[in-house]
């Protein structure tokens, strides 16, 4: 964008839950530069579409492949003296594996409500009731 906002994507990536309470799992990431828990997000390539990005960041951060459902909306934020412009998606984690890196240093797996309490900024939390609201009910 000409006015210098940071273009960026991601997923609020989430599962079947295993243990079969309520539903769902939502996998939050830990950025260790930040200390912070969030969902796996990133800044858009150069010329890259915002859902391609956002899949790239998924299997980049969390080492999972996802389908992306239904759009969460976009969160508006200033970082590091900058605008910053997130789309988000639901999108159901698939397959693969986490491998800590330079990024992420650790992946959970947590109850919406669960996750809801750990998100680091209160805007996260917003898409965990997004999600919630509409994509996995319509996988059920």
């Amino acid at each position: 964008m000409e006015d210098g906002t940071v273009l960026a994507a991601g997923c609020v990536l989430w599962r079947r839950s295993p243990h079969g309470d309520e539903g769902v799992e939502i996998c939050l990431v830990h950025r260790p530069k930040y200390d912070d828990w969030s969902h796996p997000k990133g800044k858009l390539k150069h010329g890259e579409d915002a859902l391609d990005g956002a899949l790239r960041e998924v299997l980049e951060e969390t080492g999972h492949a996802c389908v992306p459902g239904a759009s969460l909306g976009t969160t508006r934020y200033v970082a590091e003296g900058r605008p910053k412009e997130v789309v988000y998606w639901a999108a159901e984690a698939t397959t693969g594996a986490f491998t800590p890196n330079k990024e992420v240093d650790r992946i959970l797996w947590l109850s919406p409500t669960d996750a809801r309490e750990r998100l680091t900024q209160p805007r996260d939390r917003e898409l965990v009731d997004a999600l919630l609201d509409g994509a996995p009910h319509s996988a059920h």
